[in-house]
């Protein structure tokens, strides 16, 4: 039985309609997080699902940062790369997600994202952007070549990137030496908020928001420093454009009677606990002022 269809010409619909069919039908998308530095040294995080690798000798990844749709401006990290010639392409999994997707919100030029997303720098050995050490394989790579497909916005520019030099966490490696796909545990990207882990299905990720959250680097010491909280939980804490102030914490608190049990107690790892329950609901807010109600 012949199912009904619908046939679209790109040119008759709308960029957004386009792009919606585009990456809602080709999936899953590996997650390039490329790791740039401008021409001050300073350092930039991104990541890029228009991702993959096209050679094995030599060993080449391309990975495309599209022109912005709004203004038809480029991104960061392609201003970077033809600048530098340079960049290190770090495979996302499941554990840095959050800190993955907080690090594409559109902060300043100049801005850390590495603080902002709390993913830590680590010194390459070939090129100048750094690696990033939650990364399970992480490919530092000269840019050969980056070819323009358009001028419009929403038109991509190929980033051809030559591997030379490989990093492998061993955790993620086999009996054998090889990248065993249950441990390295990816991610890749779908249509929308959505993702895909291996093994265990779809789930989603809110986009940061069109304001920008307040970062990693705004959540207090003693809440980054917590043994509950995962990287994922203070993704999710740090992608809020305002932290709760004193007022609606201690709203907060007067309507919740286990939170007031808790507190009473003085066990700091139960009220964490609450809050990551919080987390797990998506209630960023309520895991935010169950924090700094402590």
């Amino acid at each position: 039985m012949t199912k009904e269809m619908i046939s679209i010409l790109p040119d008759s619909v709308s960029m957004a309609q386009s792009y919606g069919f585009l990456v809602g039908a080709v999936g899953p998308r590996p997650i390039a997080l490329a790791s740039t530095v401008d021409e001050r040294g300073r350092p930039n995080l991104s990541p890029f699902s228009y991702f993959n690798i096209f050679s094995a000798n030599p060993p080449i990844l391309i990975f495309s940062p599209v022109r912005r749709v709004s203004d038809n401006t480029t991104k960061h990290t392609l201003q970077n790369v033809l600048h530098t010639m340079e960049v290190v392409i770090n495979i996302v999994n499941y554990e840095m997600v959050q800190q993955m997707s907080l690090s594409s919100a559109e902060y300043p030029k100049g801005t850390n994202e590495f603080k902002k997303s709390g993913l830590t720098m680590l010194n390459s050995d070939f090129v100048k952007p750094y690696r990033v050490a939650e990364s399970p394989v992480q490919f530092e790579c000269k840019v050969t070549k980056v070819e323009a497909l358009g001028k419009e916005g929403g038109a991509g520019n190929l980033i051809f990137s030559e591997v030379v030099k490989i990093h492998v966490h061993t955790d993620v490696l086999d009996e054998n030496g090889n990248i065993e796909p249950h441990k390295i545990d990816q991610v890749a990207r779908m249509g929308g908020n959505w993702y895909s882990r291996a093994n265990k299905g779809l789930f989603e990720v809110q986009k940061p928001l069109s304001k920008l959250g307040v970062g990693f680097d705004a959540i207090p010491a003693h809440i980054r420093e917590s043994k509950v909280l995962t990287g994922n939980d203070l993704g999710m804490l740090a992608n809020v454009e305002e932290i709760p102030d004193e007022k609606k914490i201690a709203d907060f608190v007067a309507s919740h009677i286990e939170l007031r049990s808790i507190l009473s107690g003085g066990e700091r790892r139960q009220l964490e606990l609450k809050a990551q329950d919080y987390l797990k609901q998506n209630d960023i807010l309520s895991a935010w002022k169950t924090l700094l109600a402590g």
